[in-house]
């Protein structure tokens, strides 16, 4: 018996905030002092570390929770199930729901309770929780949920990963252009084949680097000092990643009996286009082996890094034949992989 995605879905949205539009924006140090470059040229070197050249924002009328309901009420269709059989609904994010114009997370009830509630899903015993795990919450609910599955106490489960990243981002801070918006919802459910989960691997390291990001006041030294924004120590977190990242995912390629030749796709969490690909050059190197042709699909060119959402929207978009260059095919072994605030790490080895 196997545990697999048997639905997927996604939400991306459709407002588009190209790098153009960050022109006028005043960017500061964060002594609140100002950058020495014009904007063009900001903007132009964020386009050559990160591969961002536009990103998504949400509808003003929508918030976090919204986005993961359009997500899951896809990935219930895409599953052909009925949504009062889900034993667990898993939601991954890590600001709430945040109205646009506002400053308050608003997390009571949690999120998953929220998309619960949208589905009609009457079924009591159908668990709706939030996890707050930075950008790799989606995976580490896919890991849980195969967990649920494996004990015997669930049989299908909806885990989601969805985030408006746009509604806590300081505006003077140029590391704002990075984040955007979305939702991707999968259903995990146990499979009569072999296919599916094959191994997982999750760490998290705290020691030192617990507040590699973390949310800290504007670097314009005029807007209130309480108010806080997403903020990160870019050049640690680049560092953490190469070192610990491929070794994470070597764990878990092994643990899986395949070997590094079997893998098709790896589906890394869309945090920096740079980073992504000197973590897969580590990865390869660990096995003393080249790197295949397109085996990592990439989104963040066009919908910039959307934390818990990047990896299931990008997961859907190559399984739907969206993503040109990529797909999949019955009896793949693929990886998801991710880093994220915390610090924490995950890994999966999947048969597709």
């Amino acid at each position: 018996m196997g545990i697999r995605i048997s639905g997927t879905g996604s939400y991306i949205p459709s407002s588009v905030e190209k790098n153009a539009d960050f022109k006028e924006h005043q960017f500061l140090n964060t002594d609140g002092s100002e950058f020495q470059q014009e904007n063009n040229v900001i903007i132009e070197k964020f386009k050559a570390i990160t591969g961002i050249g536009e990103r998504r924002y949400a509808d003003h009328q929508l918030t976090s929770s919204d986005l993961a309901v359009l997500a899951a009420e896809k990935a219930i269709t895409n599953a052909g199930i009925d949504p009062e059989t889900i034993d667990y609904i898993i939601l991954a994010h890590n600001f709430g729901d945040v109205k646009h114009g506002t400053i308050q997370s608003d997390l009571l009830p949690c999120l998953a309770s929220r998309v619960k509630h949208s589905l009609r899903i009457r079924n009591p015993k159908c668990v709706a929780y939030d996890i707050l795990f930075g950008c790799p919450g989606w995976v580490e609910g896919v890991i849980q949920a195969q967990a649920f599955i494996k004990s015997g106490i669930a049989k299908r489960c909806l885990v989601i990963g969805s985030e408006t990243l746009s509604r806590v981002v300081d505006k003077h801070d140029r590391d704002s252009m990075i984040y955007s918006d979305g939702a991707g919802a999968t259903i995990i459910e146990a499979s009569e084949e072999d296919d599916g989960i094959l191994s997982h691997e999750t760490a998290s390291f705290t020691y030192d680097e617990a507040y590699y990001l973390f949310f800290g006041k504007s670097n314009n030294q005029d807007l209130c000092p309480d108010t806080r924004y997403i903020k990160m120590d870019g050049r640690k977190i680049y560092e953490f990643a190469l070192k610990h990242v491929p070794l994470a995912m070597k764990t878990c390629l092994d643990n899986s009996g395949c070997d590094i030749k079997d893998v098709k796709k790896i589906f890394i969490h869309q945090a920096n286009e740079k980073m992504d690909e000197a973590i897969l050059k580590r990865f390869y190197r660990l096995y003393k082996t080249e790197i295949p042709d397109g085996i990592m699909p990439m989104s963040i060119h066009k919908f910039g890094n959307s934390s818990v959402a990047t990896v299931p929207t990008l997961f859907d978009l190559v399984k739907n034949g969206q993503l040109k260059g990529h797909e999949l095919r019955k009896g793949d072994i693929i990886m998801f992989a991710s880093v994220g605030a915390g610090m924490h790490i995950n890994a999966i080895t999947y048969k597709y």
